[in-house]
This record gives C-alpha cells, sequence and structure tokens, in this order.
C-alpha cells in the first residue's frame, strides 16, 4: 500500500483523481490540498464522498508531502512549476497533470505559454506519459508530465502511420471537441450554462497551447519536423472529447489493411480499442472509463483518410492516464483502478 497525495484536490481533475483512486486496491489517500477550501473536508465540497473519503484539505506546502510516495500535482498551468523542483527533493514520485514539463523546448514556453521556464534543467528528467508510446521511460522516471487530453486523442489517432509512407505528414488537420469540464472549475464567461449552452464555439484557432505537444511527439515518431493544423471546440457537454483527424493519402490503401494495421500497432494496449469497418467514435461509448477508441474511413474520392478518436477528457485525457502513469512507475498491474467500462447511457 502506498501513501497519495494530490494537490489542487477540489478541481476536476483533483475529484476525478479521488473518485479513481478511491477503488485502487494499492494506495491510501493521505494529503490533499486546495487552497480555496483550505480546512474543509474534501467530502464537504464534494458530497459524493460522503462515507467515503473524509479528509481535511489543507493550504498546499511541499514539506507536508514527505511521508507520500507518489504526488499529483493537479494545478493550474504555470503555478506548480516551481512546487515540482521542492516536492522531488523528498524522493517521492510525481505525476504532474498540468503542461509545465511537458515541453522539451523550454524556448517553446514563451510563445505558448507566455512566460520563461524556470526549471528547464529538470525538462529532459521528465517523461512524457503518453504510456502507449513511452512506457519503459515511464516505469524508471521520478516525473511524468502527464498529456494534455486533446494530444492524447490527436497523438493516438495519427501514431499508427507517422512511420509509414502512406501519408502525407504536412496535411494534418484535426477537428477536436471537448465538453466543457476541460477548461476547469473556475468561474469563467464562456462556460456559463446560458453562454455554453445549445452551442458550439471554436476558440484558439491557429494557436491553441497544445499543438506543440501535439507537434513534439508526432516529430518524435516520424523522425522529423511535423506541423499540424489543429482546430479545438468547446461543446456544451459536461466531459467527453472526439477528434477527427484528416490526413492526405499518398497511395490507394483499403480500409481494411488500415484497420488491421492499427490493430497490430495497438495490439498489447488494453485501453486502445480499435473499431471495426463502418464504426466510429462516440464520446459515449468511453464516458468516465480510460478507454480511447479510434474508427478509420477512408474517403476514396479525395483520396483522404479520416480518423476519429473518442476518450473522457478527464479520464484518459487527464486523471485516469495520471493513475495509468503511476501503475507503471509503481510496478503495479497497469490497469488497477481503471478496468470500468463506459457509462450508458
Amino acid at each position: 500500500m502506498i501513501k497519495v497525495g494530490i494537490a489542487g484536490a477540489s478541481g476536476y481533475t483533483g475529484i476525478e483523481l479521488i473518485r479513481l483512486l478511491a477503488n485502487h486496491s494499492e494506495t491510501e489517500l493521505s494529503v490533499l490540498t486546495s487552497e480555496t477550501y483550505k480546512g474543509k473536508s474534501i467530502s464537504d465540497v464534494f458530497p459524493s464522498l460522503n462515507g467515503i473519503i473524509d479528509i481535511e484539505l489543507q493550504p498546499f506546502d511541499c514539506g507536508i508531502f514527505k511521508t507520500c510516495d507518489v504526488v499529483f500535482l493537479a494545478l493550474p498551468h504555470t503555478t506548480g512549476m516551481d512546487k515540482l523542483p521542492q516536492i522531488i527533493k523528498s524522493n517521492c514520485k510525481v505525476v504532474d497533470l498540468s503542461a509545465d514539463y511537458r515541453l522539451q523546448d523550454p524556448n517553446a514556453y514563451p510563445k505558448w505559454y507566455a512566460l520563461t521556464h524556470t526549471h528547464p534543467e529538470l525538462l529532459s528528467q521528465t517523461v512524457y506519459g503518453l504510456p502507449e508510446l513511452h512506457r519503459e521511460k515511464i516505469k524508471s522516471t521520478q516525473v511524468v508530465a502527464n498529456p494534455g487530453c486533446y494530444p492524447t486523442s490527436v497523438i493516438l489517432a495519427l501514431a499508427p502511420l507517422m512511420k509509414t509512407d502512406w501519408v502525407d505528414l504536412n496535411s494534418i488537420i484535426s477537428d477536436s471537441k471537448s465538453g466543457v469540464s476541460g477548461a476547469g472549475r473556475k468561474l469563467s464567461t464562456t462556460t456559463h450554462f446560458s453562454e455554453a449552452n445549445e452551442g458550439v464555439t471554436p476558440y484558439g484557432l491557429a494557436g491553441h497551447r497544445h499543438t506543440p505537444e501535439m507537434e513534439q511527439e508526432l516529430s518524435g515518431l516520424a523522425e522529423k519536423p511535423i506541423k499540424i493544423s489543429f482546430s479545438p471546440h468547446l461543446i456544451p457537454m459536461s466531459r467527453g472529447m472526439l477528434s477527427t483527424v484528416y490526413i492526405n493519402l499518398k497511395k490507394k490503401l483499403h480500409e481494411d489493411d488500415l484497420i488491421e494495421h492499427y490493430q497490430k500497432f495497438y495490439s498489447k494496449e488494453y485501453f486502445i480499442r480499435i473499431l471495426s469497418k463502418g464504426k466510429f467514435a462516440s464520446t459515449h461509448h468511453v464516458s468516465h472509463s480510460n478507454f480511447c477508441d479510434i474508427g478509420i474511413k477512408v474517403d476514396t474520392r479525395v483520396g483522404r483518410l479520416i480518423i476519429t478518436s473518442a476518450l473522457d477528457n478527464l479520464v484518459k485525457g487527464a486523471s485516469g492516464q495520471a493513475i495509468q502513469n503511476m501503475n507503471i512507475m509503481q510496478g503495479f498491474e497497469e490497469k488497477l483502478g481503471l478496468q470500468s467500462p463506459g457509462i450508458t447511457p
């Protein structure tokens, strides 16, 4: 049994970590922090936890994690950048759910996050936590940078193609849609019910801060620089994410052959489900689960491949994937605490 701490426990990714870890047989929640609700019990903030988890929320202090084996940093982007170096001095393992250590190039942070990285020396020591691509490195690292939800959906959709000569890697377009929980729990005009309901809104066009994550990982797979056109949208549902990715074909390919290729590529990946011919990914089928569903269609009329990729933005797109990473780091069964199927309806 390991002791686990969560910094930022009262946010959406924090409560999702607690929900999932409550059914994890090898963990004990030890420390929960929240600046907004410090001094209150987590079950007072989230009544769904009544009688299950009643830990008092503490203000953040790096010293309180000294007794923890694993710490999840579920803090807003850039706010934990200076906290990580202090926490790792305790020799605990850390899964950072923010973007603070995802990018390997420190020069990317001023452009995409409007700040200079304060600890660039740690970037090379941090592993980008997409288990399907970096499992071996995750096993031996102290710090994992948990991927963003959009990048997870897009990278997994494209990874099997990046070392082939079947597609034009300069033609990648992703049209992605996310539920409003992806914006976090703090109040925002754009996520008020009357602002978000009954409408679909594009945002961050040609400049969303998850773009460099996708390009970094896809470039690594292709072994050459890759750029993509990424268009995110806010859609009026609580959770869920669907990416429809387009890429031009360089040769005629049959859907059956592509599906077989994807199935072989992900044959050992429990959480990746490649759909059969004529079926496409849907957020309904992965809601509240750690699965990513991928469906494939060849548009022979225009010579283009269409890949659909669906996941729950709070589970495989955040907290579930963070626990998957923790399981790998600790040598646990990778599926532990994450085997629940999606909820229907």
